[in-house]
């Protein structure tokens, strides 16, 4: 069942451009990562496993242990052990490792798109009201405020 959509209190232009940006992506990154957190708990997966999974899954045999740590750690917060999530993806028989290259099994897909199914129930609830082209702009206004600030305003690859 899909919830039930929240009224927004309408606000002057002057009031809304007045608004801190730090708070208010402060509170939409929490609220995000804790829903996407959630979904993937339940398939007793965390984040790096998902990223993990996901990084194999789209270049089966390139990824190393080591380059997968360099790409994947700085989107960790939660101080990950990423050798352990490898080390629980192999158990589960979803990774295989050969000559230090990683790749999906069989199993591994399956939970992968497990996963992916259940993340998207969350990105469909999270896009609910929102045009397209303003989420557009969204995104692109802050890879500009990123960039501003000295980050890296790329999409991430």
């Amino acid at each position: 069942m899909a919830p039930k959509k929240t009224a927004l209190k309408e606000y002057p232009r002057e009031e809304l451009a007045a608004q801190p940006i730090g708070a208010w992506t402060g509170q939409a990154y929490r609220l995000v990562t804790d829903a996407l957190r959630a979904q993937l708990a339940q398939e007793d997966l965390t984040q790096p496993h998902w990223w993990t999974l996901n990084h194999v899954a789209g270049s089966p045999g390139q990824w190393t242990r080591a380059a997968l740590v360099e790409r994947l750690a700085r989107y960790d917060d939660l101080g990950t052990d990423f050798d352990t999530v490898f080390d629980d993806l192999a158990g589960r028989g979803w990774l295989h490792e050969e000559a230090g290259a990683l790749t999906l099994t069989a199993a591994g897909e399956e939970g992968r798109l497990r996963a992916r199914d259940r993340n998207l129930r969350v990105h469909r609830r999270m896009h609910e009201g929102v045009d397209e082209a303003d989420f557009v702009t969204t995104i692109e206004v802050l890879r500009r405020m990123v960039a501003n600030l000295g980050g890296d305003g790329d999409l991430p690859g």
